[in-house]
């Protein structure tokens, strides 16, 4: 397989940029006055800031989500498309080839065939979920490492952001926590959990929109349990409220 560096342990391949080229062409024909911003290779990037500045409709491409499970032979990757019209997800797109199955979304029309969130549990220790701690701060991952007694389990996710957000989505874990959201990593999966009734929010409990650049991203498959993990996850670890 061909493959190389895009960064330090980065790689891209030749499906990447196969992927990305028919993409571009099958967006341009769906939507001739519409802007793509696709995230290989860096320099064709639209960068995130001027996603709302660059005329009303906007294509975020990635054409392999989870490229590093692509090259050892993992199932866990997926190719992701979002509409944004005006800095806002109006519709999304995360096609997984090796399994067949692809989750839609369109804001206010629902995540496909009617994908709902089941409840998730109201204490800590019941939940289960995933922290991508390749990028996280040094702070946020002392004080991660120092609660994650108090969850049932924790592991370090899929790498693949079209594998993480649908398991929240079918209940197959509650939340996700992540460092580095590049736009075309979470606008597809944010509006597919957020029409299955999850709860996508910063750090700081604003509102996300793929054109902002800030740091930190917590999704869960509901209010209540975005804040139990908020409070408890990336709270003081020597209190132990439950």
């Amino acid at each position: 397989m061909d493959t190389w560096d895009k960064a330090p342990g980065e790689v891209v391949t030749f499906g990447d940029i196969e992927a990305e080229r028919l993409l571009a062409r099958r967006s341009a024909t769906c939507c001739p006055a519409c802007r793509s911003s696709a995230r290989r290779p860096p320099q064709r990037c639209l960068p995130a800031g001027h996603l709302a500045r660059r005329g009303p409709r906007v294509w975020l491409v990635d054409p392999l989500d989870g490229t590093a499970n692509f090259v050892a032979g993992s199932p866990d990757w997926a190719v992701m498309v979002a509409l944004v019209e005006r800095g806002i997800t109006v519709a999304s797109w995360m096609w997984r080839p090796v399994e067949s199955r692809l989750f839609v979304a369109e804001r206010g029309g629902g995540a496909g065939r009617r994908i709902l969130c089941p409840p998730a549990p109201t204490a800590a220790d019941d939940l289960t979920g995933a922290v991508l701690s390749r990028f996280l701060d040094p702070a946020i991952r002392s004080t991660v490492a120092s609660n994650a007694h108090r969850f049932a389990a924790i592991t370090s996710g899929s790498m693949c952001a079209g594998v993480d957000y649908p398991m929240i989505a079918e209940g197959d874990q509650h939340f996700a926590l992540f460092q580095r959201t590049l736009p075309w990593d979470h606008a597809p999966g944010v509006l597919l959990l957020e029409e299955a009734g999850g709860w996508a929010r910063r750090l700081d409990g604003s509102e996300y929109r793929p054109a902002q650049t800030s740091a930190g991203l917590l999704v869960s498959a509901d209010e209540p349990s975005w804040v139990t993990v908020h409070d408890q996850l990336l709270g003081d670890p020597g209190n132990e409220r439950s």
